[in-house]
């Protein structure tokens, strides 16, 4: 099998009704994988099937909350039941939620740690056994487990502070399970993107946003696209089963 073909694997891909979940979707689908698109909003999910179908692709539905474990667990066992196995999970799914630790409402962090880290923690635990047996009994010898982070996973701001918290936490998960099952040849990498033109930012208030708009964060010439994130999930995920990319930091040629 060439090493840049996903036919006949099975993706899961959290976050998939927008950004970079639904390029990714569409990007894997595009290589000949199956792909399980996972997030709330259903409608969202079923256009986007359509549209991957009509491209000449395959792909499924779930609709799940993955802050909530059963969910989570319950969305992974329908991809076995309905696709009979998983090859590539990609924990795309995230919420940034701004403002200072002396003004934030804490239930804006903790819908972030529900996201960013539990939602994680638990895609990624049900995932790990049918991870694991692809990567010894499939064709491809290799499984594969990307996790979003963030430049905000490498480098922290005022103001961000408990978004940093969370893609600080993805960083350092990611690279402990990649010590833990990497030599099982299911490999584990986290990719850090710079400004990316996305819904992220206007799930904040209105000031957030305004003030956002001129920071050096965002007040960016050219940022980059979903499907520029999208094609180094694909590099990342079809390298030969020697090769494992461990970390990608993938920032707009114009943010310094």
């Amino acid at each position: 099998m060439a090493h840049n073909n996903l036919t006949g694997t099975v993706a899961i891909i959290t976050g998939a009704s927008s950004g970079i979940g639904e390029a990714t979707a569409k990007e894997l689908a595009g290589l000949g994988a199956t792909v399980a698109v996972v997030a709330r909003r259903q409608e969202r999910l079923l256009a986007l099937v359509a549209e991957i179908e009509a491209a000449g692709g395959s792909a499924l539905a779930v609709t799940a909350d993955i802050t909530d474990r059963a969910a989570a667990e319950s969305a992974v066992q329908t991809v076995i039941d309905r696709l009979g196995r998983l090859d590539i999970l990609v924990n795309n799914a995230g919420l940034m939620l701004l403002g200072s630790v002396v003004e934030q409402d804490i239930e804006e962090w903790e819908r972030m740690i529900a996201v960013n880290q539990n939602g994680l923690l638990f895609m990624t635990k049900a995932a790990l056994p049918h991870l694991l047996s692809a990567a010894e009994d499939g064709p491809r010898g290799v499984a594969d487990i990307v996790n979003i982070s963030s430049i905000a996973g490498r480098q922290a701001w005022a103001n961000f502070a408990a978004y940093n918290m969370t893609k600080f936490g993805v960083n350092g998960f990611t690279e402990a399970l990649r010590q833990e099952i990497t030599k099982e040849h299911v490999r584990v990498g986290v990719l850090e993107p710079g400004a990316v033109d996305t819904e992220l930012v206007s799930h904040n208030n209105d000031t957030i946003k305004n003030d956002l708009a001129v920071s050096d964060a965002e007040n960016i010439p050219e940022k980059l696209q979903p499907e520029d994130i999208a094609e180094s999930i694909a590099y990342m995920v079809t390298r030969h089963r020697r090769s494992s990319i461990a970390e990608l930091w993938a920032m707009p040629t114009s943010q310094a």
